[in-house]
């Protein structure tokens, strides 16, 4: 299998806007958020789909979302955060979507992947959202 552009963000071959890393999952920010503080937690083992993984990574993948998930309520203040698992093959790599919103419209909201990202607004919040990692 072909390293994934998850891979490689995960192995810093392509730059990401991290926010968490522990031995078995990483997490960061999408350069195409459905809203700002929308964050990819992704395994750090490549597997096509989270339906694929063993029970133990994906407990460890869904505890990494939790820990995530709770973190843009505190920082961002907002009672609502989504989650997606999708199951489309955009990325051949197991991910969960976890953003902010208050609104149906919020929460399914498509972004402009032809926008050039906002890589300073990224680093910003980032750096907000930024955890300590497990390592």
């Amino acid at each position: 299998m072909q390293d994934s552009v998850f891979t490689k963000i995960i192995k810093g071959e392509i730059p990401s806007h991290k926010v968490y890393e522990d031995a078995h999952t990483f997490a960061f920010l999408d350069i195409h958020p459905i809203q700002p503080g929308h964050v990819l937690v992704v395994p750090k083992k490549q597997v096509g789909f989270v339906w694929d993984m063993n029970a133990e990574d994906y407990q460890t993948l869904m505890a990494t979302v939790q820990k995530v998930g709770a973190r843009i309520r505190e920082v961002l203040g907002r009672n609502r955060v989504g989650v997606m698992i999708e199951g489309l093959d955009v990325v051949d790599h197991a991910h969960v979507k976890i953003f902010p919103f208050d609104t149906e419209q919020e929460y399914r909201s498509i972004p402009d992947m032809s926008a050039e990202p906002d890589h300073p607004a990224l680093a910003a919040m980032a750096e907000k959202l930024r955890m300590e990692d497990e390592l």
